[in-house]
């Protein structure tokens, strides 16, 4: 693969946005680990989505969506050909009680213009670290609540390169995950149908949810967030703490002492140091309550 001519090309198709090669991965991810890129993009329109896509599809060069890294371990060894992320879409707007908001634009910020509207449904989100495409992708949720809940319907592009709209039955909903984790579509942007509200109970509500997560997890280090999905009937912080693993170290990554859920970067620790350790957790509460912990964290790339 000649990485210079797929900048070069990238660089004509996409004129307002960023495109650069062999970029260290680090510092676009929440735990701060992994290797490098081959090509880093950046688009700033849809149009220029579209072209990295249709690229991308014509040239047989692998497309990864990386969104802004919080949900994902990045492997040592870096990613092969390009990865896309969005920060150059970020817009947020309403029409009436519906909040429209690209994928590059981050939930809780999402969340915040809601309130600002005096829109309820979706203080769940006010503390969720991600984008809106990242929170589309993984239905995420925290607090009872999920994005299934108030997304009524969304814009994306297909591997042909093709936009798409998205409601209803399409969107196959379920625990952590979406129609677009099959990877078969890029998100553009979402449209969530909220509700009239009193702006002092919606953001007494966000305030209780920001504090119960400062609180409880360890916001003071570099981590992917909620490493594991919730067992059926169960919960998994709770089985890793009764398994007594917080404070169990490989390398830099380290259990959390504050919240069993987390696995944190706490002294430099690689990727490998990362799934070695989710590895060894899973093996651990496997063995001691018989509960198969499934990963809700993304990993991708290579090894070295």
């Amino acid at each position: 693969m000649d990485i210079g001519k797929i900048q070069e090309d990238l660089k004509r198709l996409v004129p307002s946005g960023t495109i650069k090669s062999h970029e260290s991965l680090k510092d676009h991810v929440f735990t701060k680990i992994g290797g490098r890129a081959d090509i880093l993009a950046a688009p700033s329109t849809y149009e220029e989505i579209q072209a990295i896509v249709t690229y991308a599809a014509e040239n047989g060069i692998t497309l990864t969506i990386l969104g802004n890294g919080s949900n994902v371990i990045i492997r040592d060894g870096g990613i092969r050909g390009i990865v896309l992320q969005t920060p150059g879409l970020s817009g947020i707007h309403s029409e009436g009680n519906l909040v429209i908001a690209q994928c590059g634009a981050q939930i809780i910020d999402t969340s915040r213009f809601a309130l600002e509207r005096k829109l309820t449904g979706l203080e769940f989100a006010c503390g969720i670290p991600g984008t809106v495409g990242g929170a589309l992708y993984m239905n995420a949720g925290a607090y009872g609540g999920e994005v299934a809940d108030v997304l009524q319907s969304a814009l994306a592009i297909d591997k042909t390169g093709a936009m798409v709209k998205l409601e209803g039955d399409d969107l196959k909903w379920g625990y952590r995950k979406s129609v677009f984790s099959s990877g078969d579509y890029l998100i553009l942007e979402a449209r969530f149908a909220l509700k009239e509200g009193n702006y002092e109970e919606i953001k007494a509500e966000m305030d209780k949810l920001t504090e119960m997560r400062e609180s409880k997890q360890p916001l003071e280090y570099p981590s992917c967030g909620s490493v594991f999905k919730r067992p059926p009937g169960r919960f998994a912080g709770q089985l890793i703490q009764e398994s007594g693993l917080q404070g169990t170290r490989i390398g830099g990554a380290e259990v959390s002492k504050k919240h069993a859920g987390f696995i944190i970067n706490a002294d430099n620790a690689t990727a490998s140091d990362y799934i070695g350790l989710i590895q060894h957790v899973r093996e651990t509460v496997k063995g001691r309550f018989d509960v198969e912990l499934e990963t809700e964290v993304e990993i991708i790339g290579e090894e070295l």
